[in-house]
């Protein structure tokens, strides 16, 4: 997989998460451990997103 498709799919799953993250919070009797879990995801897809790009820049 290209680094460019690569990060399109990290792209993608970053915002499934965000959606995952939405819906969860609106739930009357939400999850917390289940909310910090996914938030904890959605960083490290956004930390792997900013380390590819910053490979293909250099």
């Amino acid at each position: 997989m290209s680094s460019v498709s690569h990060i399109s799919a990290l792209e993608r799953r970053h915002q499934m998460l965000e959606q995952q993250i939405t819906i969860e919070m609106q739930h009357p009797s939400r999850d917390a451990l289940k909310i910090q879990e996914l938030k904890r995801k959605k960083l490290e897809v956004k930390d792997e997103i900013a380390r590819l790009q910053n490979e293909t820049r250099h």
